[in-house]
């Protein structure tokens, strides 16, 4: 049984933040590559800081027609600069209420690409560590972007998603597949169930496959996320995991 996790989502992505929060203990804002501007980064910032959640840049491709979600063709550099800019961005609008930052997760098929592109990853890392060497890197469990922010001495966060379905080979199911986002509440819990019991998750072609858990993702673009917030964080409390922001269990 998995002592403790972190339960972070993504906010600023124009749904319903403030339902979300009450739950999880990180955020993942978003910051003007897929969604956001200056007044929800804003915004966002503030919610985080009333609810005690600890905030977080969320870096996309610059591709708000796509959501994020279609990987564009830049090389390792050009995203190590788009990286840069957009987690300084939201860092400036959180000095100026007075937070800071903690940790960066790419979102969408920046996030895959970095998963898989030990390159890409390490671009990633480089521009995380030059905004701020105390910040977490967040990635996919086992995947290239926590082994390259180890590599070069970040803290790192191995993440896993209630969510979405999985390949044999740990990848989470590309969203062009029907099956790819787990849509049934029920099937969502037992994925995560499975995820802090045994440290494991059924893969979508039925292969059992280990996972480090340091950071369990809901995704905030989804109509129903509070009420999946509220089953999924009412199952960790059962299961008596302690949730709370990227640490060692209290």
């Amino acid at each position: 049984m998995q002592p403790c996790i972190d339960f972070n989502c993504d906010l600023g992505e124009g749904c319903d933040d403030a339902a979300v929060l009450p739950y999880i203990s990180s955020a993942n804002i978003a910051c003007g590559g897929h969604a956001g501007d200056a007044e929800t980064m804003g915004h966002a910032i503030a919610l985080c800081m009333r609810h005690g959640v600890a905030i977080g840049a969320h870096p996309s491709f610059d591709d708000r027609e796509h959501f994020g979600r279609r990987e564009l063709p830049l090389a390792s550099e050009a995203v190590r600069e788009l990286v840069l800019r957009q987690v300084s961005a939201l860092k400036d609008v959180a000095a100026a209420q007075g937070a800071r930052l903690t940790h960066v997760k790419p979102h969408g098929a920046l996030y895959n690409r970095a998963a898989r592109d030990h390159e890409l990853a390490d671009a990633i890392a480089r521009a995380v560590r030059d905004i701020d060497p105390a910040l977490i890197l967040v990635g996919l469990s086992d995947s290239a972007l926590p082994t390259a922010g180890e590599a070069i001495g970040l803290r790192v966060a191995h993440e896993v998603f209630a969510e979405r379905r999985y390949e044999a080979d740990g990848s989470l199911t590309p969203r062009s597949h029907p099956d790819a986002v787990i849509d049934d509440l029920d099937q969502s819990l037992a994925q995560v169930r499975s995820l802090v019991r045994d440290g494991s998750v059924i893969a979508r072609t039925g292969e059992r496959i280990a996972v480090r858990a340091d950071t369990l993702c809901l995704h905030g673009d989804r109509a129903d996320a509070p009420a999946f917030a509220r089953a999924l964080r009412a199952l960790l409390d059962a299961e008596g995991v302690s949730v709370h922001a990227f640490g060692p269990c209290r």
